[in-house]
């Protein structure tokens, strides 16, 4: 039986009240936020993000998991949310905050360990998330991991007088698990 949420360099745990300082820092950065997020980039408060990740603890739809490298530093998070268990598809998402972290595979790690969670923990028959355009690096990652474009919102989002667009891909069980 495979190990859960723990990979070569990086393991999922819950996210820690104590992380929360963190992840509002990662907020200040106008970047982050562009990639993550269509809201418009703005500071977010520990005490908001108490309430999301209070919420995010009491749904029976959302598992929310922080990413912590070889050290046990906290270095990210990612999310499996939206399930909808009837169809058994639900959204990920993901989120590496320290700009030391991006591009070294992390996330990829992370993103794996996340998708065995969904199907094999969760038994979802699919995972789909959206991203934007100009997020190249988060593009290759996803297809890297074998997620296939299935759709396009074109110019979504408007960001410093430029229209960009919005990619949906979907990932299903069994090209995962091939």
């Amino acid at each position: 039986m495979k190990t859960l949420l723990q990979g070569e360099r990086v393991r999922l745990t819950q996210v820690a009240k104590s992380d929360l300082a963190a992840i509002a820092s990662w907020y200040d950065n106008s970047d982050f936020s562009r990639r993550f997020d269509a809201l418009p980039a703005a500071p977010r408060t520990v005490e908001h993000l108490e309430s999301w990740l209070d919420e995010s603890n009491e749904s029976n739809n959302q598992y929310t998991f922080a990413i912590r490298d070889e050290t046990d530093a906290f270095i990210g998070y990612v999310e499996l949310e939206s399930i909808l268990w009837i169809h058994r598809n639900g959204w990920v998402s993901i989120a590496i905050g320290e700009d030391e972290y991006q591009g070294k595979g992390y996330g990829t790690e992370a993103m794996q360990l996340l998708i065995d969670f969904a199907f094999y923990e969760c038994s979802l028959h699919r995972l789909q998330l959206t991203v934007f355009s100009y997020n190249i690096p988060a593009i290759q990652m996803y297809e890297k991991l074998g997620f296939k474009k299935e759709g396009t919102h074109r110019e979504f989002i408007l960001r410093d007088g430029q229209t960009y667009d919005m990619h949906l891909y979907g990932l299903l069980n069994h090209e995962w698990t091939k």
